[in-house]
């Protein structure tokens, strides 16, 4: 699993994870009843404090994501579709919020934001 952490993004490293995790979960990517790497392996890998991958293992657990059982590890859960789909929405729009409301303080017109995405999105 591919988890990849920017410290300069201005967004908590714990909601970095979360945000990858769900993501690949609701693209796919990680399969109900997958194993997740455990606490401190991911704590290790990403050099991060492992308070910091426990905060987020317990909010994707608190959300439905994943599931611990106690000495085996943590794991994938299994998703409603639709519900994972939804949680990715939400987050997309909270996103595309914050952009226009930064463009409405530049007077930036909202067709010169639709063509800023449309470049973005053909530059992948």
């Amino acid at each position: 699993m591919d988890i990849i952490i920017s410290n300069s993004s201005g967004q908590p490293i714990y909601e970095q994870i979360c945000r990858q995790i769900k993501g690949a979960v609701a693209s796919g990517k990680l399969k109900p009843g997958e194993p997740l790497p455990s606490i401190r392996n991911l704590a290790r890998d990403l050099r991060i404090s492992v308070i910091t991958t426990k905060r987020a293992y317990e909010e994707l657990e608190r959300d439905g994501f994943i599931f611990t059982v106690a000495g085996k590890g943590s794991f994938v859960a299994q998703q409603d579709v639709e519900l994972a789909r939804e949680s990715s929405l939400r987050e997309i729009e909270q996103h595309l919020q914050a952009a226009l409301e930064l463009s409405r303080q530049i007077e930036l017109p909202v067709s010169e934001l639709q063509n800023i995405l449309q470049v973005l999105s053909e530059e992948e």
